[in-house]
């Protein structure tokens, strides 16, 4: 059996990420692996810039004030985008799997890649303005860890970020 792919996600995968990986697969038979963490390190300055530099000023402001869910809300979250993601990836020809990860998202998936000897790695984010433009982002830090090619994807988006 061939390496996994591995995909961290952020959020639900949806129709331009399947496209996305679709093409990535070739013939198929590849088995795809899908991480989504449950829930994220807030950073309050970096996401406050993040919705400012979006025009987001609504979230912003809210951000402020908002401690984020709980941990049993986070797990659900990412439950719930975990059974969608693999939902838009089935029917591929290529097996699916997944689980949700708890702390560091990036170490989670450099363990996973070296448990699983992968040889590349996908990593689906929103848009972070203030981690893309300083290239602290998920999909960076993943290029750095893993010695592995490590594609970043923009969420719905299609667009291909730089890592």
């Amino acid at each position: 059996m061939s390496a996994p792919i591995l995909i961290l996600t952020e959020v639900a995968l949806g129709p331009s990420e399947r496209a996305a990986v679709e093409k990535l697969l070739g013939d198929g038979g590849t088995p795809l692996e899908v991480l989504v963490p449950a829930g994220r390190k807030r950073r309050l300055v970096v996401d406050f810039l993040d919705h400012l530099s979006m025009l987001e000023f609504g979230k912003a402001v809210d951000g402020l004030t908002d401690r984020g869910p709980d941990a049993e809300t986070a797990r659900s979250t990412a439950a719930a985008a975990l059974a969608d993601s693999l939902a838009a990836l089935e029917g591929l020809g290529s097996p699916v799997t997944g689980s949700v990860v708890e702390g560091d998202p990036v170490l989670a998936l450099a363990d996973r890649a070296s448990s699983s000897s992968a040889e590349q790695a996908v990593v689906v984010t929103l848009p972070h303005a203030v981690e893309d433009t300083f290239h602290t982002d998920w999909a960076n830090q993943a290029q750095r860890r893993l010695g592995i090619p490590v594609l970043h994807l923009y969420a719905g988006t299609g667009f291909i970020g730089d890592s």
